[in-house]
């Protein structure tokens, strides 16, 4: 397959999985507001496998941010493929859905995890929606806002619900939402439907009070994660190209470390990224590195230690 991979891996398809081990997919939207118009994040997945080259070469080498060397020879890619983009079309909400979540199981069929490169916050819905059949899940947002709307514009499956639609769903059995702050969220019965559903809201000012060790203790031990991060949970003086910049938010090294947590208290069962807005970035699309790194960390917390370490 001639096309463009994240990081450079071997391309594959949805049908010939074989033994993959973690798979990469794009999913540009799944329900959009207006149908006329594609999504604000339509263009994420290309930025960011754009943004993966500058360091492809290098994951040979030791990553600081790991803590170990997560591709040690660099003709073995350790069973990770990227499959392509999800057909996804704004007029076509129900079938992206669809496909999404087909794409989704098709990955956990062949005993993978996905690593999807959205694409807007509506992509989650019908990520989780394939785990299905796959054994209960805690999600881990990162996100400025809760996001529990329930019928937004007429539209219950859109960008400002999905952690209410996942909260619906019976294998979703907890939710920690890490990095809530300032507006956007909603009126207070969100939140309050929120908590009483039983979801851990970590603001930014628990963060700042207690630290990312104290957000990484509210999360279950020994569970599977299925980790969600809308970019703009990222504090937007380091990552600005999302639709909400709000002041605050995470540094880079508290994703890197919240996510290193996970994988020693259970299981990275997928990563969902989400609400990255090419239009928005720089020159340079430095914030598509920083997602690019993201989901290259989550790639080698899935895959564990393959050579030498060195603990930062």
């Amino acid at each position: 397959m001639n096309r463009p991979t994240f990081a450079a891996l071997p391309a594959a398809d949805f049908a010939t999985l074989g033994d993959a081990r973690v798979v990469v997919f794009g999913a540009s939207e799944a329900t959009p507001y207006d149908d006329a118009e594609p999504s604000h994040s339509a263009d994420a997945p290309a930025a960011v496998r754009i943004a993966s080259r500058e360091f492809a070469r290098q994951l040979s080498q030791i990553d600081f941010d790991l803590g170990f060397t997560p591709f040690p020879d660099p003709q073995d890619a350790r069973g990770t493929v990227d499959a392509g983009d999800v057909d996804t079309r704004p007029d076509d909400a129900s079938g992206n859905r669809a496909r999404i979540e087909a794409a989704t199981r098709a990955v956990l069929a062949a005993g993978a995890v996905p690593i999807v490169l959205g694409g807007d916050d509506s992509v989650p819905i019908p990520v989780a929606a394939g785990f299905a059949d796959a054994g209960p899940l805690i999600v881990v947002q990162i996100d400025a806002h809760v996001d529990w709307g329930d019928v937004i514009r007429d539209e219950p499956l859109g960008y400002g619900s999905p952690m209410r639609r996942l909260a619906e769903m019976p294998h979703v059995t907890g939710m920690v939402q890490v990095g809530i702050r300032g507006l956007g969220s909603g009126a207070a019965w969100q939140i309050d439907d929120a908590r009483a559903w039983g979801s851990r809201i970590v603001t930014s000012y628990d963060l700042l009070r207690h630290g990312i060790d104290a957000a990484i203790a509210q999360v279950p031990a020994g569970e599977r994660y299925l980790v969600s991060i809308d970019c703009d949970g990222i504090d937007p003086a380091a990552f600005p190209a999302v639709a909400m910049p709000t002041p605050g938010g995470l540094r880079y090294e508290e994703v890197v470390l919240l996510l290193r947590g996970l994988a020693e208290r259970g299981t990275i069962a997928g990563l969902i990224l989400a609400e990255y807005v090419p239009a928005r970035d720089d020159s340079r699309r430095l914030c598509a590195t920083m997602a690019a790194r993201i989901a290259a960390v989550t790639i080698g917390l899935v895959l564990g230690e393959g050579g030498a370490a060195t603990r930062p």
